[in-house]
Order: structure tokens, then sequence, then C-alpha cells
């Protein structure tokens, strides 16, 4: 029996091929194929291929097979998995407006929140006038007394086309705001003092609080003794009648001017006209205008009064003298155009507060 020692020497003389390491070699392989196919590796190369190979197989990354050591196998790369592409739906793009449409549609919603505004603030009026149209036609009052509107319409347009009108008018203007004039430039400035220094508004305190009290009409005919019955009378009466709003609201505002302002000003050294210039003066516009407003409507009503008694122009003579004449349509006519003169300078006054009142903060 020849020992592994002689097999091996006849083998490596080339006369007898070892059958015995062959035999080694294969279960070598199979032994390490095993842990490989159980970690998901290729399977070893059969027992042919792997006598029948010799040197070093690139591919599988052996061994030389006549050493008889086991043969490195490469991983099986597995492809990656395709995933179908997610189909997006197209994204819709909202179109802006056309700049010129967008200026067009602002310009149009603009307009109609206008109209809407009118008709909702002369809704009222649009009744009444309705109302006064029906009313006579319709038998519910006498129209030789209150005739309907259409005719007070004829009788203001044949008053304004002859030129009595607008005479009468300007006459009524001149003396009205002539005396709510005078009444502001001396209200005003007196109530600032008054309203200011406490000692001078203790002084007068009680005088005006009686002159206040009396009505202008009832002096009429003690200003009509003592001036006459010119324009200087009429003016005066206007003038007194004014006065009292005007003075008694700007006397309110300056006692009621922010104490912090006050005390804030007056830490930086602020002048007392400075401080009037400004902390008193913008504090006081708001309630000083609501007596400005109330003294325009009282020089037209007052004055209207004084024109009846003793005028020979003037919107108060117009009506006396119509009432007079029995011509009722053009005494209606006369009372309409006074009620539209005050309208219209109530709207001028408060077109002045606004713009003198830019720095207050609108109310929500």
């Amino acid at each position: 029996m020849t020992t592994g020692t002689d097999t091996t020497a006849l083998a490596a003389a080339g006369l007898t091929a070892p059958a015995e390491p062959a035999r080694e070699g294969a279960a070598t392989r199979k032994a390490a194929a095993a842990p490989g196919a159980a970690a998901g590796l290729a399977p070893a190369p059969s027992e042919s291929t792997t006598e029948s190979t010799t040197g070093t197989d690139p591919a599988a990354g052996g061994a030389p097979a006549a050493g008889g050591a086991p043969a490195r196998l490469a991983p099986v790369k597995q492809a990656p998995a395709r995933q179908a592409p997610v189909k997006q739906a197209p994204a819709r793009i909202a179109q802006a407006p056309a700049p010129g449409r967008a200026r067009a549609a602002a310009g149009a919603w603009a307009v109609v929140r206008v109209l809407k505004a009118i008709g909702l603030r002369s809704a009222a009026i649009l009744a009444l006038i309705a109302l006064w149209e029906i009313a006579p036609r319709a038998g519910l009052v006498d129209a030789t007394f209150l005739p309907p509107v259409s005719e007070v319409a004829v009788a203001w347009w044949e008053l304004a086309g002859d030129g009595q009108l607008a005479e009468h008018t300007q006459a009524s203007l001149i003396r009205s705001f002539g005396g709510f004039g005078i009444a502001v430039a001396v209200a005003v400035p007196l109530g600032l003092l008054i309203g200011w220094y406490r000692p001078l508004a203790d002084f007068l305190g009680p005088l005006l609080e009686v002159f206040r009290n009396t009505a202008a009409l009832a002096l009429l005919p003690v200003f009509v003794l003592l001036l006459g019955i010119g324009e200087t009378s009429k003016v005066s009466i206007v003038v007194y009648a004014c006065v009292w709003p005007v003075l008694l609201n700007t006397i309110s505002a300056v006692r009621n001017a922010d104490p912090t302002l006050i005390r804030l000003a007056r830490s930086m050294d602020l002048s007392t006209p400075r401080l009037f210039q400004k902390v008193i003066l913008p504090a006081s516009v708001p309630a000083v205008f609501t007596g400005i407003r109330l003294a325009g409507a009282v020089s037209i009503l007052v004055l209207v009064a004084a024109e009846m008694i003793g005028a020979k122009a003037g919107l108060g003579y117009l009506i006396n003298a119509s009432q007079f004449n029995f011509a009722i349509p053009q005494m209606y006519a006369g009372i309409v155009t006074i009620s539209a003169i005050g309208v219209g300078f109530n709207q001028l006054l408060v077109t002045i507060e606004r713009r003198l009142s830019l720095w207050r903060v609108p109310a929500a």
C-alpha cells in the first residue's frame, strides 16, 4: 500500500495522479460552499469543473486548484426593482387678469359703492318729496295751503328766472355770513382764554350763564331800538345768536384737553403760545367745530326771523311778503332755498373740519 507521502511524490514526478488529495479538495470546497449558499451566494462549481481547471478562475475568483485551497465565490448582484413613475396631474396656473381689466373692475365697483351710499342717504328725502307730491293730489291735505312739490318747483324756477331769488338770497347770505364770521372770530379766542385761565372763568362764568340762557329773538326789539332797523341790527342779532355755541364748546374743549399731553409739553419747556399751537388747538378742533356747525344753523334761522320783522330784501322778507300776498308756492320756494343753503353750509363746515383733523384716528 502506498503511503500519502509516496503518492504525492509520484504525482509531483508525473507518474501517478493524486486521487486522494483531489477528493479531499472537493470535500473542502463543498464545505466552503455550504456557508455561501446559506448567505445567498452563487453555488460552488462541480468537481469535474474544478478538477479540469488549472490555475486561477478569474470569473469565480477561486484559488489555484493544485493547492486544494477553497475557491472565492463572487456575490450575485440583484438588479433593483423598477418602480413605475407616478404621473402627477399638471397644476393649473391661475391667470391674473390684465391690468386694464382690473382697473376697470375696481372703478366700476367704486362707482357702484358711491351710488349705493348716495341712494341710501337720499332715500328719506326722496320719500318726503314723493309724499309731498302725492298728498295734495290725493286730497289728503288742502292743495291751496300745501301745493304739490311740482308747483313749488315751477314757482322757484320763475323766481330764479326774473332775478328775485338771487337778489333775496344775496342779501341774506351777506348778513348771515357776516355775523357768523364775526361771532367765530370773537368766540374762539375768548373761549380759549376762559377755558385756560381759571380766574377769568370764575369771574365771567355767572355773566355767561345769564346771557346764554336769554333767547336771541327775545332781544330783537332791543337791538332794533338801540341800532335801528338797518343792517346793523340784523347783523348784530346774528352775532349774538352765534357767539354762544362757539364760545361754550371752545371752553369745554380746552378744559377737557388731555392733561398727560399738557404735562409732557410743559416738561419739554414749551412756551404758552407753542403749547396752544401744538397741544390745545389740535385737541380742541372737534369740539370747536361742533359749536361752529351749530352756529352756522343758528345764523340762518335767526336772520330769517329778523328779516321778517324789518327788512326790504332777504329770504325772510320773501317768505313774509309771499304769505301776505297769498303766493303760497313762492313762499315754499323761499323755505326750500333756506333749507338748501343750510345743508350746503353745514357740508362745507364738515369738509373744513376733516381737513383740519387729519391727525385723528377714524372710529372703527
